[in-house]
């Protein structure tokens, strides 16, 4: 197995309420000349976590993490306008917390993060800002919701 240190959360920049399928992501990431879904784990609408990319397979979610992270998607993230927004259903909310303390049982050192707490560094000063933020993605504050777990 590969070590993980990172748990990362994103969002698929999806409408709210609109379903994605993990065919239908990976259909996506195909589409960019991937070879497949990027993510290990989605979860729908519906709150139940699916299997996406293997979990001992190199992901493709957050470039310069790959290699020691596991990546989760939660289908949303945008509002009716297109714009960043928490879109969780609460099953959703439920599903993701139960799938990080099952993987933190697997892999208790990792740390959970945001796709977007893993932007540079523009200014230097050790904190990766709302400024700096490549992607808004997840669109909440995935390191203090769940800083517990």
């Amino acid at each position: 197995m590969r070590d993980i240190n990172l748990i990362v959360i994103h969002c698929t920049a999806s409408k709210e309420g609109v379903e994605l399928s993990v065919a239908d992501i990976d259909k996506m990431h195909k589409a960019k000349g991937w070879r497949g879904i990027g993510y290990h784990y989605v979860i729908g609408l519906d709150g139940v976590p699916r299997l996406g990319r293997p979990v001992q397979e190199v992901g493709a979610h957050v470039k310069g993490h790959n290699e020691d992270s596991i990546g989760i998607v939660y289908v949303g993230g945008l509002d009716d306008n297109g714009k960043p927004k928490d879109t969780r259903t609460a099953a959703q909310k439920k599903g993701l917390v139960e799938l990080l303390k099952m993987l933190k049982v697997q892999f208790k050192d990792a740390v959970i993060c945001g796709h977007r707490d893993l932007s540079p560094d523009k200014d230097g000063d050790g904190v990766v800002e709302k400024h700096e933020w490549l992607k808004a993605c997840p669109c909440f504050d995935a390191k203090e919701e769940y800083t517990e777990i």
